[in-house]
């Protein structure tokens, strides 16, 4: 059985692991984040602190954006955007590896305390009863802060989540 993780989609690009699970795991991402790679591709800003790694990250950022406009995975995202938290079909990305796109809607529940992406992967996570999986610790320090009811991983412990029967 496959484990679902709600995860941005620039993090599949910075941390390579999360490609190679040893378990079976499904990533939900939020539309927006996915609109986001365009615009982290595009920018002069660097996204790593090593010239080298940068360029490797917005070469696989790249690779994701071609992989989301491929036609066929372009026609079943399209097909979660027709409504409110529709999910896209599957896109396999290998044996282990499947994504899903939802087209979260951010209600600014958690407007106060967290950014829009952040209140969209929080609502995605309590709405599919799943963890969130993510590299910025102080916004898990803000969800046991504010006492959000989702579990939250970051991607250091990414094998323990998947080994784990962590289901909130």
């Amino acid at each position: 059985m496959s484990k679902t993780f709600i995860i941005e989609a620039v993090m599949l690009a910075v941390h390579g692991q999360l490609m190679l699970p040893s378990k079976p795991v499904t990533y939900l991402i939020p539309y927006t984040t996915i609109q986001e790679l365009y615009e982290l591709h595009s920018s002069s800003e660097p996204i790593m602190l090593e010239t080298e790694d940068d360029g490797f990250v917005k070469q696989m950022i790249g690779e994701l954006i071609a992989f989301f406009e491929e036609s066929f995975n372009k026609k079943k995202i399209e097909k979660a955007l027709s409504m409110p938290w529709g999910k896209s079909p599957p896109l396999p990305i290998n044996e282990h590896v499947t994504l899903q796109i939802v087209f979260a809607i951010d209600n600014e529940a958690y407007g106060d305390q967290f950014d829009p992406i952040e209140t969209e992967l929080i609502l995605t996570a309590i709405k599919e009863k799943a963890e969130l999986l993510t590299d910025q610790f102080d916004f898990i320090e803000r969800l046991v802060e504010f006492a959000i009811p989702v579990e939250a991983f970051d991607v250091e412990d990414f094998e323990f989540a998947v080994e784990g029967d962590n289901q909130v």
